[in-house]
Protein backbone atom coordinates (compact mmCIF):
# COMPACT_ATOMS: atom_id res chain seq x y z
CA UNK A 1 0.00 0.00 0.00
CA UNK A 2 2.91 2.13 -0.72
CA UNK A 3 1.20 4.25 -3.14
CA UNK A 4 -1.59 5.12 -1.01
CA UNK A 5 -2.10 8.41 0.97
CA UNK A 6 -2.30 8.52 4.34
CA UNK A 7 -5.17 9.54 7.02
CA UNK A 8 -3.78 12.46 9.00
CA UNK A 9 -5.06 10.34 12.12
CA UNK A 10 -3.30 7.46 10.89
CA UNK A 11 -1.14 6.20 13.50
CA UNK A 12 -4.21 6.52 15.89
CA UNK A 13 -5.93 3.97 13.79
CA UNK A 14 -3.04 1.10 13.78
CA UNK A 15 -3.05 2.04 17.55
CA UNK A 16 -6.72 1.06 18.15
CA UNK A 17 -5.84 -2.07 16.06
CA UNK A 18 -7.30 -0.58 13.09
CA UNK A 19 -7.43 -3.25 10.24
CA UNK A 20 -5.73 -1.05 7.02
CA UNK A 21 -7.22 -1.38 3.81
CA UNK A 22 -7.23 0.69 0.30
CA UNK A 23 -10.33 2.54 -0.25
CA UNK A 24 -10.42 5.28 -2.63
CA UNK A 25 -6.81 6.23 -2.94
CA UNK A 26 -6.01 5.99 0.94
CA UNK A 27 -4.99 3.25 3.41
CA UNK A 28 -8.31 3.27 5.85
CA UNK A 29 -9.68 1.29 8.56
CA UNK A 30 -11.92 -1.22 7.79
CA UNK A 31 -12.68 -2.39 11.03
CA UNK A 32 -11.01 -2.77 14.66
CA UNK A 33 -10.63 -5.58 16.81
CA UNK A 34 -14.01 -5.88 18.02
CA UNK A 35 -15.26 -6.36 14.24
CA UNK A 36 -17.81 -5.24 11.81
CA UNK A 37 -20.61 -6.58 13.60
CA UNK A 38 -19.89 -5.01 17.35
CA UNK A 39 -19.25 -1.71 15.87
CA UNK A 40 -22.13 -1.63 13.70
CA UNK A 41 -24.25 -2.35 16.84
CA UNK A 42 -22.49 -0.01 19.27
CA UNK A 43 -23.58 2.62 16.34
CA UNK A 44 -26.65 2.04 16.63
CA UNK A 45 -26.92 1.79 20.43
CA UNK A 46 -24.35 4.54 21.60
CA UNK A 47 -22.18 6.40 19.51
CA UNK A 48 -19.43 5.55 16.51
CA UNK A 49 -16.77 7.85 15.65
CA UNK A 50 -15.38 7.04 11.83
CA UNK A 51 -12.59 9.03 10.21
CA UNK A 52 -14.14 10.39 6.72
CA UNK A 53 -11.13 12.37 6.28
CA UNK A 54 -10.67 11.07 3.07
CA UNK A 55 -14.07 12.98 1.62
CA UNK A 56 -13.51 15.67 -0.40
CA UNK A 57 -13.70 19.44 1.64
CA UNK A 58 -14.52 22.54 -0.71
CA UNK A 59 -14.81 25.97 0.02
CA UNK A 60 -16.66 27.77 -3.18
CA UNK A 61 -15.87 31.44 -2.60
CA UNK A 62 -17.43 34.47 -4.11
CA UNK A 63 -15.53 36.66 -6.11
CA UNK A 64 -18.76 39.05 -6.20
CA UNK A 65 -21.69 38.26 -4.46
CA UNK A 66 -23.03 35.21 -2.67
CA UNK A 67 -25.98 35.24 -5.21
CA UNK A 68 -23.79 34.70 -7.89
CA UNK A 69 -21.91 31.97 -6.71
CA UNK A 70 -25.12 29.84 -5.29
CA UNK A 71 -26.67 30.77 -8.97
CA UNK A 72 -23.42 29.03 -10.59
CA UNK A 73 -23.52 26.17 -8.15
CA UNK A 74 -27.16 25.56 -8.91
CA UNK A 75 -26.90 25.78 -12.57
CA UNK A 76 -24.56 21.92 -12.23
CA UNK A 77 -27.50 20.30 -10.18
CA UNK A 78 -31.21 20.13 -10.43
CA UNK A 79 -31.33 21.17 -6.62
CA UNK A 80 -32.44 24.40 -4.85
CA UNK A 81 -29.56 26.36 -4.18
CA UNK A 82 -30.42 30.15 -4.07
CA UNK A 83 -33.02 29.01 -1.38
CA UNK A 84 -30.81 27.40 1.12
CA UNK A 85 -31.17 29.26 3.99
CA UNK A 86 -27.97 30.26 6.32
CA UNK A 87 -26.24 28.06 8.89
CA UNK A 88 -28.73 24.93 6.87
CA UNK A 89 -26.70 22.43 5.14
CA UNK A 90 -28.65 20.31 1.94
CA UNK A 91 -28.14 17.12 -0.29
CA UNK A 92 -27.16 17.84 -3.66
CA UNK A 93 -25.97 15.72 -6.71
CA UNK A 94 -23.71 16.84 -9.89
CA UNK A 95 -25.80 15.95 -12.97
CA UNK A 96 -24.42 15.21 -16.79
CA UNK A 97 -25.84 16.08 -19.98
CA UNK A 98 -27.85 12.71 -20.36
CA UNK A 99 -29.15 13.19 -16.74
CA UNK A 100 -26.69 10.43 -15.31
CA UNK A 101 -25.04 11.55 -11.54
CA UNK A 102 -21.23 12.63 -11.61
CA UNK A 103 -21.24 12.70 -7.96
CA UNK A 104 -23.78 13.38 -4.90
CA UNK A 105 -21.96 15.58 -2.59
CA UNK A 106 -23.69 17.68 0.57
CA UNK A 107 -23.11 21.54 0.86
CA UNK A 108 -23.62 24.56 3.33
CA UNK A 109 -24.64 27.96 3.18
CA UNK A 110 -22.38 29.56 5.39
CA UNK A 111 -23.13 33.41 5.00
CA UNK A 112 -20.64 34.69 2.90
CA UNK A 113 -19.34 31.30 1.10
CA UNK A 114 -21.05 27.40 0.15
CA UNK A 115 -18.81 24.93 2.13
CA UNK A 116 -18.82 21.55 -0.29
CA UNK A 117 -18.04 17.67 0.77
CA UNK A 118 -18.00 15.53 -2.21
CA UNK A 119 -16.86 11.80 -1.92
CA UNK A 120 -13.39 10.87 -1.99
CA UNK A 121 -13.40 8.80 -5.22
CA UNK A 122 -14.73 11.43 -7.10
CA UNK A 123 -13.53 14.90 -5.18
CA UNK A 124 -10.47 15.73 -8.37
CA UNK A 125 -13.12 15.38 -10.97
CA UNK A 126 -15.54 17.45 -8.92
CA UNK A 127 -13.04 20.17 -8.15
CA UNK A 128 -11.97 20.21 -11.35
CA UNK A 129 -15.80 20.17 -12.44
CA UNK A 130 -16.24 23.28 -10.46
CA UNK A 131 -13.30 24.72 -11.06
CA UNK A 132 -13.98 24.79 -15.39
CA UNK A 133 -17.94 26.11 -14.56
CA UNK A 134 -17.91 28.49 -11.61
CA UNK A 135 -14.16 30.53 -12.08
CA UNK A 136 -16.07 33.40 -13.57
CA UNK A 137 -17.84 33.91 -10.52
CA UNK A 138 -16.08 31.60 -7.63
CA UNK A 139 -12.67 30.88 -5.95
CA UNK A 140 -12.78 27.11 -5.84
CA UNK A 141 -10.51 25.76 -2.94
CA UNK A 142 -9.54 22.67 -1.89
CA UNK A 143 -9.76 22.12 1.92
CA UNK A 144 -6.25 20.11 2.50
CA UNK A 145 -5.30 21.06 6.07
CA UNK A 146 -8.51 19.89 7.91
CA UNK A 147 -9.65 16.45 9.10
CA UNK A 148 -12.99 15.08 8.91
CA UNK A 149 -14.95 13.22 11.07
CA UNK A 150 -18.05 11.63 11.59
CA UNK A 151 -19.46 11.12 15.05
CA UNK A 152 -23.05 9.14 14.82
CA UNK A 153 -25.45 7.43 17.07
CA UNK A 154 -28.23 7.51 19.80
CA UNK A 155 -25.58 8.93 22.11
CA UNK A 156 -23.57 11.22 20.01
CA UNK A 157 -24.88 14.27 20.97
CA UNK A 158 -24.33 13.44 24.33
CA UNK A 159 -20.81 12.56 23.60
CA UNK A 160 -20.20 15.63 21.34
CA UNK A 161 -21.84 18.08 23.33
CA UNK A 162 -19.56 17.29 26.66
CA UNK A 163 -16.61 18.97 24.39
CA UNK A 164 -18.71 20.98 22.48
CA UNK A 165 -22.25 22.25 24.70
CA UNK A 166 -23.64 24.35 21.77
CA UNK A 167 -23.85 21.53 19.27
CA UNK A 168 -26.62 20.47 21.40
CA UNK A 169 -28.77 23.01 20.29
CA UNK A 170 -28.63 22.24 16.41
CA UNK A 171 -30.55 20.46 14.64
CA UNK A 172 -30.54 17.99 11.60
CA UNK A 173 -29.03 19.61 8.39
CA UNK A 174 -27.77 22.62 11.24
CA UNK A 175 -24.19 23.88 10.08
CA UNK A 176 -22.25 25.60 12.66
CA UNK A 177 -18.73 27.05 13.22
CA UNK A 178 -17.97 26.73 16.90
CA UNK A 179 -14.23 27.74 18.60
CA UNK A 180 -12.85 25.08 20.93
CA UNK A 181 -9.74 24.21 22.35
CA UNK A 182 -9.05 21.63 19.26
CA UNK A 183 -9.36 25.07 16.95
CA UNK A 184 -12.64 26.47 14.86
CA UNK A 185 -14.49 22.80 14.50
CA UNK A 186 -17.37 23.26 11.42
CA UNK A 187 -20.20 21.32 12.17
CA UNK A 188 -23.40 19.31 10.50
CA UNK A 189 -26.05 17.79 12.25
CA UNK A 190 -25.81 14.89 9.63
CA UNK A 191 -24.22 11.91 8.56
CA UNK A 192 -24.46 9.00 6.80
CA UNK A 193 -25.76 5.75 8.96
CA UNK A 194 -29.54 6.95 9.69
CA UNK A 195 -28.72 7.50 12.70
CA UNK A 196 -28.77 11.18 14.40
CA UNK A 197 -25.07 12.37 14.49
CA UNK A 198 -22.81 14.78 13.45
CA UNK A 199 -19.77 15.28 11.07
CA UNK A 200 -16.95 17.78 11.92
CA UNK A 201 -14.16 19.32 10.09
CA UNK A 202 -11.26 19.86 12.55
CA UNK A 203 -8.04 21.57 11.99
CA UNK A 204 -5.39 18.89 12.05
CA UNK A 205 -3.49 19.96 14.36
CA UNK A 206 -6.32 19.24 17.02
CA UNK A 207 -7.72 16.53 14.93
CA UNK A 208 -6.12 13.63 17.20
CA UNK A 209 -6.80 15.60 20.49
CA UNK A 210 -9.99 15.84 19.50
CA UNK A 211 -10.41 11.86 18.42
CA UNK A 212 -9.15 11.09 21.85
CA UNK A 213 -11.38 13.16 23.62
CA UNK A 214 -14.13 11.80 22.08
CA UNK A 215 -12.64 8.25 22.17
CA UNK A 216 -11.86 8.51 25.96
CA UNK A 217 -16.08 8.70 26.74
CA UNK A 218 -17.51 4.94 27.32
CA UNK A 219 -20.35 5.40 24.95
CA UNK A 220 -17.58 6.26 21.80
CA UNK A 221 -15.65 3.87 19.48
CA UNK A 222 -13.53 3.57 16.62
CA UNK A 223 -15.79 2.25 13.69
CA UNK A 224 -14.44 1.34 10.65
CA UNK A 225 -15.66 1.03 6.68
CA UNK A 226 -17.08 -2.30 6.69
CA UNK A 227 -19.73 -0.88 9.41
CA UNK A 228 -20.24 2.17 7.76
CA UNK A 229 -21.32 0.20 4.78
CA UNK A 230 -23.91 -1.78 6.73
CA UNK A 231 -25.25 1.05 8.40
CA UNK A 232 -25.79 2.99 5.20
CA UNK A 233 -27.16 -0.13 3.31
CA UNK A 234 -29.55 -0.45 6.39
CA UNK A 235 -30.28 3.28 6.11
CA UNK A 236 -31.72 3.14 2.46
CA UNK A 237 -28.37 5.49 1.42
CA UNK A 238 -27.05 5.01 -1.64
CA UNK A 239 -22.96 4.61 -2.55
CA UNK A 240 -21.89 6.29 -5.60
CA UNK A 241 -20.01 3.99 -8.15
CA UNK A 242 -22.39 0.97 -7.08
CA UNK A 243 -26.10 2.43 -6.47
CA UNK A 244 -25.85 5.52 -8.22
CA UNK A 245 -23.23 6.59 -11.06
CA UNK A 246 -22.68 8.41 -14.53
CA UNK A 247 -25.87 6.35 -15.97
CA UNK A 248 -28.25 6.13 -13.17
CA UNK A 249 -30.62 9.46 -13.12
CA UNK A 250 -31.91 11.23 -9.72
CA UNK A 251 -35.44 9.84 -10.67
CA UNK A 252 -34.46 6.12 -11.16
CA UNK A 253 -32.40 6.17 -7.56
CA UNK A 254 -35.52 7.64 -5.92
CA UNK A 255 -33.79 10.28 -5.02
CA UNK A 256 -36.31 12.90 -6.03
CA UNK A 257 -36.89 14.25 -2.71
CA UNK A 258 -33.34 16.32 -3.17
CA UNK A 259 -35.22 17.95 -6.44
CA UNK A 260 -37.04 21.07 -5.04
CA UNK A 261 -39.54 22.82 -6.19
CA UNK A 262 -38.01 25.32 -7.93
CA UNK A 263 -36.36 23.58 -10.08
CA UNK A 264 -39.39 21.19 -11.57
CA UNK A 265 -41.64 21.81 -13.90
CA UNK A 266 -43.65 25.13 -13.12
CA UNK A 267 -41.07 25.94 -9.99
CA UNK A 268 -39.41 29.48 -10.35
CA UNK A 269 -36.13 28.47 -11.75
CA UNK A 270 -37.20 25.46 -13.93
CA UNK A 271 -34.83 23.22 -15.53
CA UNK A 272 -31.48 24.88 -16.65
CA UNK A 273 -29.67 21.90 -14.69
CA UNK A 274 -27.43 19.07 -16.99
CA UNK A 275 -29.77 16.57 -18.08
CA UNK A 276 -33.01 18.62 -17.64
CA UNK A 277 -34.69 17.07 -20.42
CA UNK A 278 -34.40 13.30 -19.07
CA UNK A 279 -34.74 14.06 -15.56
CA UNK A 280 -37.97 16.54 -16.36
CA UNK A 281 -39.08 13.98 -18.10
CA UNK A 282 -39.21 11.19 -15.98
CA UNK A 283 -40.33 13.56 -13.46
CA UNK A 284 -43.50 13.70 -14.95
CA UNK A 285 -43.62 10.52 -16.77
CA UNK A 286 -41.72 7.83 -14.26
CA UNK A 287 -38.54 6.08 -15.21
CA UNK A 288 -38.26 2.97 -17.09
CA UNK A 289 -36.61 1.09 -14.00
CA UNK A 290 -36.32 2.19 -10.33
CA UNK A 291 -34.25 2.04 -7.26
CA UNK A 292 -35.84 -0.59 -4.85
CA UNK A 293 -35.31 -2.26 -1.45
CA UNK A 294 -34.70 -5.94 -0.94
CA UNK A 295 -35.51 -8.50 1.57
CA UNK A 296 -33.70 -12.21 0.50
CA UNK A 297 -35.78 -14.75 2.10
CA UNK A 298 -33.73 -16.85 4.74
CA UNK A 299 -29.76 -15.90 5.62
CA UNK A 300 -27.39 -15.77 2.47
CA UNK A 301 -26.88 -12.27 1.65
CA UNK A 302 -27.58 -11.30 -1.95
CA UNK A 303 -24.06 -8.71 -2.99
CA UNK A 304 -24.10 -6.49 -5.76
CA UNK A 305 -24.06 -7.92 -9.39
CA UNK A 306 -26.66 -10.73 -8.64
CA UNK A 307 -29.15 -10.51 -11.21
CA UNK A 308 -33.02 -10.46 -10.75
CA UNK A 309 -35.53 -12.12 -12.36
CA UNK A 310 -39.51 -12.88 -11.79
CA UNK A 311 -40.80 -16.09 -10.68
CA UNK A 312 -40.63 -17.36 -14.53
CA UNK A 313 -37.36 -16.38 -15.45
CA UNK A 314 -37.68 -13.31 -16.66
CA UNK A 315 -34.39 -10.93 -16.37
CA UNK A 316 -36.04 -7.49 -14.39
CA UNK A 317 -32.58 -6.09 -12.87
CA UNK A 318 -29.82 -6.23 -10.88
CA UNK A 319 -28.67 -5.78 -6.71
CA UNK A 320 -26.39 -2.74 -6.47
CA UNK A 321 -25.69 -3.26 -2.56
CA UNK A 322 -26.46 -5.77 -0.37
CA UNK A 323 -25.16 -7.48 2.38
CA UNK A 324 -26.55 -8.93 5.98
CA UNK A 325 -28.23 -6.37 8.38
CA UNK A 326 -27.14 -6.78 11.61
CA UNK A 327 -29.76 -4.21 13.48
CA UNK A 328 -32.57 -6.02 11.19
CA UNK A 329 -30.68 -9.46 12.03
CA UNK A 330 -31.20 -10.49 8.29
CA UNK A 331 -29.79 -9.72 4.61
CA UNK A 332 -30.82 -6.55 3.29
CA UNK A 333 -30.18 -5.25 -0.21
CA UNK A 334 -31.22 -2.53 -2.87
CA UNK A 335 -30.99 -2.67 -6.48
CA UNK A 336 -32.65 -1.48 -9.73
CA UNK A 337 -35.75 -3.05 -11.53
CA UNK A 338 -38.06 -2.56 -14.00
CA UNK A 339 -40.47 0.13 -12.80
CA UNK A 340 -43.47 -2.76 -13.30
CA UNK A 341 -41.78 -4.81 -10.79
CA UNK A 342 -41.08 -1.95 -8.34
CA UNK A 343 -43.92 -2.52 -6.09
CA UNK A 344 -43.88 -3.50 -2.36
CA UNK A 345 -44.47 -7.37 -1.99
CA UNK A 346 -43.50 -8.14 -5.45
CA UNK A 347 -41.76 -11.64 -5.34
CA UNK A 348 -38.52 -12.06 -7.65
CA UNK A 349 -35.85 -14.12 -7.33
CA UNK A 350 -31.63 -13.63 -7.47
CA UNK A 351 -28.91 -15.67 -8.91
CA UNK A 352 -27.05 -16.83 -5.95
CA UNK A 353 -23.78 -18.78 -7.86
CA UNK A 354 -26.70 -20.72 -10.42
CA UNK A 355 -29.22 -20.91 -7.98
CA UNK A 356 -32.77 -18.35 -8.11
CA UNK A 357 -33.26 -17.63 -4.28
CA UNK A 358 -36.37 -15.59 -3.35
CA UNK A 359 -36.29 -12.11 -2.61
CA UNK A 360 -39.08 -9.69 -2.05
CA UNK A 361 -39.29 -6.01 -3.19
CA UNK A 362 -39.46 -4.01 0.44
CA UNK A 363 -39.72 -0.68 2.17
CA UNK A 364 -36.67 1.49 2.44
CA UNK A 365 -35.17 2.13 5.02
CA UNK A 366 -34.54 -1.35 6.57
CA UNK A 367 -33.95 0.16 9.67
CA UNK A 368 -35.84 3.68 11.02
CA UNK A 369 -33.72 6.62 10.77
CA UNK A 370 -33.44 8.66 14.18
CA UNK A 371 -32.85 12.36 12.70
CA UNK A 372 -32.80 15.61 15.02
CA UNK A 373 -35.54 16.91 12.94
Amino acid sequence: MSDLLRLGLHDLHVELGGKMVPFAGYEMPVQYPSGVMKEHLHTRAQAGLFDVSHMGQVILRPKGSYEATARALEALMPVDVLGLAEGRQRYGLFTNDTGGILDDLMFANRGDHLFVVVNAACKAADIAHMQAHLSDTTEVVPVTDRALLALQGSGAEAALAALVPQAAAMRFMDVAVIDTVFGALWISRSGYTGEDGFEISVPQGGAEGFARALLAQAAVAPIGLGARDSLRLEAGLCLYGHDIDTTTSPVEAGLTWAIQKARRAGGAREGGFPGAARILHELAEGPERVRVGLRPDGRAPMREGVALATPDGTPVGQVTSGGFGPSVEAPVAMGYVARAFSEIGTALTGDVRGKALPVTVAPMPFNPTTYKR
